[in-house]
């Protein structure tokens, strides 16, 4: 959910008037409260690291390029600065477009992912690394529950993805539907997209990372961000004291920090102590 586009701002806009009305709209608060505690129910399990070698899964010492996915509305500003910095270390990144407004099915944009991993898999790549933020971390579990993504993909790093869905766009699904487009009604909690890709189960999927914010206006709750399977983590949990907000996740120094310590060759494990800034 790129800070600028027209779709975000928007949305942003109009989930200000719609938290007041949440109150009143007791499905959708149902529904959150649901995906929260079902997310702090797998807390406790995380794993600190993933060090063994999934059965097909791509050699961890064999770099590839890089693929990052925009969020909701597909505003790459904040990405492509990402991606300037991982390719300063000596990597190869390219960031996506996504079709049309950013605005459309995730399910497409998980097939143009598909189609770019698939590319640089037939010239040669011994793997990818993908990164998706916000609603492209949603795009990049469609692309691993639905693509054998296990078998392409190196790692993966999520930066604020709902993957149980997000109460700003239950909101706006109940109350606004005119604001709300396929991207959005799909990340409502309990969505028939979301409830196809086995968020619980945490099995079959490439060894991840999830990143997230505890202050995050736009994924709420934050905690939608906990994968099981995943080394999941807020920032905050290193950084106590560090306000990052969603819009700030891609560009924060801390976060770039810990992006590429995870793109790195050593087992992908929770981040350790970095310049909390």
């Amino acid at each position: 959910m790129e800070r600028g586009s027209r779709g975000t701002r928007r949305w942003l806009g109009a989930g200000v008037g719609l938290l007041a009305a949440i109150a009143v709209t007791g499905s959708v608060v149902a529904a959150v409260q649901t995906g929260s505690q079902h997310g702090h129910s797998q807390h406790g399990h995380r794993p600190a690291s993933h060090d063994a070698a999934g059965p097909g899964g791509p050699a961890q010492d064999r770099l590839g390029p890089v693929l990052l996915v925009p969020g909701y509305g597909g505003g790459t500003g904040s990405l492509d600065s990402l991606a300037s910095r991982i390719r300063a270390s000596g990597r190869q990144a390219r960031v996506l477009h996504l079709p049309g407004s950013g605005t459309g099915s995730l399910v497409a944009d998980a097939a143009l992912l598909n189609a770019a991993v698939n590319r640089a898999l037939t010239k040669g790549a011994p793997s990818v690394d993908v990164i998706g933020y916000s609603a492209g971390g949603v795009v990049a579990l469609i692309w691993a529950r639905r693509d054998d993504g296990a078998a392409k993909a190196r790692r993966v790093i999520t930066l604020g993805a709902p993957f149980h869905g997000t109460q700003l766009a239950a909101a706006a699904a109940a109350l606004l539907p005119g604001e709300c487009p396929a991207a959005c009604r799909q990340l409502v909690p309990g969505s028939a997209l979301l409830s196809s890709l086995a968020v619980a189960r945490a099995t079959g999927l490439p060894r991840w990372l999830s990143l997230w914010t505890t202050n995050d206006e736009v994924v709420m709750p934050p905690t939608s961000a906990r994968l099981p399977g995943a080394i999941d983590e807020p920032v905050q949990a290193v950084c106590p004291a560090l306000t990052v907000s969603h819009s700030q996740l891609p560009a924060s120094p801390t976060v770039v920090a810990m992006v590429l310590a995870a793109l790195g060759r050593t087992p992908l494990a929770r981040p350790a102590a970095v310049d909390c800034r």
